[in-house]
């Protein structure tokens, strides 16, 4: 039987070769580079989605429905869904109260926040860190909803899986539109926040809130000003609400009984009909994967007569990873 030569020069080859072929089957899941423009119109440029911080509750719903919760090495505390997150990785705390050290100390490769995500002083902080800092747009339309899929996506290097998960959601929301089609007589819906000394913090235009409504087909009986703010009883009995809205939280619910027992409340249609609709508030007003079926949802307790049909992506398990 006759062997090959194995000279030394011939080694030097192969343990090269090898090493090359190790290097790149490890980085093959991140061989990648790309420049994005952020919510803050900051250009970001991100080469490593080995470790990502995502904060946001719809910033981490999208990562999970792209599969990607293995590079995930923590999320903050409005990340609620899907259940197993909060479970299964270290927390950062609340969106608006984060600590860089904190995050840091994690050692991310990348940083994805929702808009809004702060103080502001630590998310200088981490703009001026080593580490990349991503902020993803919260637009409170259908568009938005396609956008942020999109970017997250894409900043994490998962273009093919964005796009399947972005036409899955705009089948969603062209179901929800064509049934948005079918309501003759639009309601008036007021969301209420919470009660403060009996006043009551509704939402105005350009909230989360506001978007819901009118995906729902409703009207935001609250939209001469924008934002959240605590009205007057006046103000409620002006605003003539047909339903009052509201989410649903482990702790200091809102249900009928305490918000129509307020005095400016009882003398609302709302109160007259006992129409007060409460929902899960990721589901509700996160603006993420699952929002055509909440606005869908909310569309079917606003008006009963239009029913309850499954959206594209309820009648096919999604598979985008």
């Amino acid at each position: 039987m006759r062997f090959a030569s194995f000279t030394p020069h011939r080694a030097l080859r192969l343990i090269a070769a090898l090493a090359l072929a190790l290097i790149l089957a490890l980085t093959a899941s991140n061989a990648f580079a790309i420049t994005i423009r952020d919510a803050a119109g900051r250009d970001v440029t991100v080469n490593d989605t080995s470790r990502m911080v995502s904060v946001g509750g719809a910033v981490t719903e999208i990562l999970y429905a792209l599969g990607l919760a293995d590079r995930i090495v923590a999320i903050d505390t409005t990340s609620l869904y899907p259940a197993r997150a909060l479970k299964e990785k270290p927390n950062v705390g609340y969106m608006r109260a984060l600590s860089a050290e904190g995050v840091l100390g994690l050692n991310p490769s990348l940083v994805l926040a929702i808009e809004g995500a702060g103080p502001k002083e630590t998310v200088a902080v981490l703009e001026q860190a080593s580490v990349p800092l991503v902020r993803v747009p919260d637009h409170y339309t259908a568009e938005g909803i396609v956008e942020k899929v999109r970017l997250i996506a894409d900043v994490a290097g998962a273009h093919e899986g964005g796009e399947c998960l972005a036409a899955q959601v705009k089948a969603d929301l062209g179901a929800l539109e064509m049934l948005r089609a079918k309501i003759t007589q639009p309601k008036k819906v007021l969301f209420v926040l919470s009660f403060l000394n009996g006043k009551p913090m509704v939402a105005g235009r350009n909230t989360a809130a506001d978007g819901i409504i009118k995906l729902a087909g409703g009207v935001n009986a609250m939209d001469a000003y924008e934002g959240y703010k605590q009205i007057s009883d006046e103000a409620v009995i002006a605003a003539g609400p047909d339903t009052v809205l509201s989410m649903q939280r482990p702790q200091d619910n809102l249900d009928a009984t305490t918000v129509f027992s307020n005095a400016a409340f009882s003398t609302t249609p709302a109160a007259a009909a006992k129409s007060f609709v409460a929902m899960d508030g990721l589901y509700l007003l996160g603006f993420g994967p699952r929002t055509a079926a909440a606005a869908r949802d909310l569309a079917s307790s606003l008006y009963p007569t239009l029913g309850h049909d499954a959206l594209p992506s309820e009648r096919k398990t999604p598979d985008c990873h």
